[in-house]
């Protein structure tokens, strides 16, 4: 079996009699990107001519994307997409969102049709949009098919009184997020902006953000994209409190962790963020969700944060705390909080612009004095990769 195929195999669906999934292999799966290329990009760039720091933060990203993509000069990026994972929370039950319970389907819709925040971004950036849905409580037919066929169940359970998901769904969701992150590698996608669209998301992804930096429910608590008021924001303490209970007997198993007190979506978002550094396929992380996502990835493979960026800062606490605990930056910082990838899709330019800097920008050569000890050539900018 090619490497290539070795790291697909996790991806494929789980079927009767197939084993568990060991978390425990993404350890050894996934590598960091490549250091030696990354020393060479910086390299590369010291002989453009341009001072050192210039460019500022754009000469961090190229020499990440170079250490990435493993060559140098960068390849531009000219394949990025924009997956978004939709779920429902049973947890939005108890009034903890400015959003009715179950509303998700038309958030959902309303980015298919390219009315959302982030699809409107989507579509002057001309970045595909992708929407995954893993568990929003509509039935199957009020969406297209390919939207749907990764579908887990509709909604979950409430986490403050009961589990989200069964270990067996956790494990599909887990699987359906490694399944389109091959896909997407396999299309060729060059970077993903991963964003989420729930109804209690934030909530569910507080609960994981607290139990995991071992802190209090309140610390965590943001008032979340629709801003909320001050008794719904005392109701999803309480909830996150209420939920922090039962997470943090299972925070020795991730996969429990995701069926006890997350949700299809953030099960599948974990997935997806582990098998895109299995397959080296660079990720700009949203809001809280997938900040949350990408906390409980990093306790599998400490390595896969190194694949990451973070996108923006939303404003909400937990996404704060998470992206300390990973040591991730924020690429810009807006005040954006409206989900469904618009704060990834903000910071996207970025990290297309260093692509090509770091692509395009010649090499100079230096002046040769002449023979009568003159000044005998000028100075060219030649591409000598």
């Amino acid at each position: 079996m090619s490497a290539e195929s070795e790291d697909r195999a996790g991806g494929e669906a789980h079927h009767e009699g197939e084993p568990r999934l060991d978390l425990d292999e993404f350890g050894d799966r996934v590598e960091r990107p490549d250091g030696n290329v990354r020393r060479d990009a910086e390299e590369r760039r010291a002989r453009t001519g341009l001072a050192r720091g210039a460019l500022g933060q754009l000469d961090e990203l190229g020499g990440w994307l170079a250490a990435a993509q493993g060559r140098v000069p960068v390849t531009p990026v000219e394949r990025p997409r924009l997956v978004v994972f939709a779920a429902d929370h049973g947890i939005a039950r108890l009034d903890v969102s400015g959003r009715p319970p179950g509303s998700t389907a038309a958030l959902v819709r309303a980015a298919l049709e390219g009315a959302s925040p982030a699809a409107v971004l989507a579509r002057r950036a001309g970045v595909p949009l992708r929407v995954v849905d893993v568990a929003v409580d509509c039935d199957a037919g009020e969406l297209p098919a390919d939207v749907t066929r990764h579908r887990v169940r509709r909604s979950s359970g409430r986490v403050d009184i009961e589990d989200a998901l069964s270990t067996e769904e956790a494990e599909r969701a887990f699987r359906a997020g490694m399944a389109v992150a091959d896909e997407e590698a396999d299309a060729g996608t060059d970077v993903v902006a991963l964003g989420d669209l729930s109804v209690g998301g934030t909530t569910t992804a507080g609960i994981l953000i607290a139990a995991l930096c071992g802190t209090d429910a309140s610390v965590v608590t943001g008032r979340g994209g629709t801003g909320i008021d001050d008794l719904t924001w005392m109701r999803k303490c309480a909830a996150i409190r209420d939920g922090l209970r039962r997470a943090r007997p299972v925070l020795g198993d991730q996969m429990g962790l995701l069926a006890t007190s997350g949700g299809a979506d953030l099960a599948a978002m974990t997935g997806f963020l582990l098998q895109c550094a299995v397959r080296r396929t660079p990720v700009v992380l949203d809001g809280v969700v997938s900040a949350a996502a990408a906390l409980v990835a990093q306790r599998v493979a400490f390595r896969a944060p190194d694949w990451w960026l973070a996108g923006h800062r939303s404003g909400e606490p937990g996404q704060a705390r998470a992206l300390d605990r990973m040591g991730l930056d924020p690429l810009v910082e807006h005040g954006v909080c409206v989900g469904g990838g618009a704060g990834a899709l903000l910071a996207l330019p970025l990290v297309r612009a260093a692509a090509a800097l770091a692509a395009e920008l010649p090499e100079v050569v230096p002046e040769v004095p002449s023979e009568t000890g003159t000044a005998g050539g000028r100075s060219e900018a030649v591409d000598v990769t």
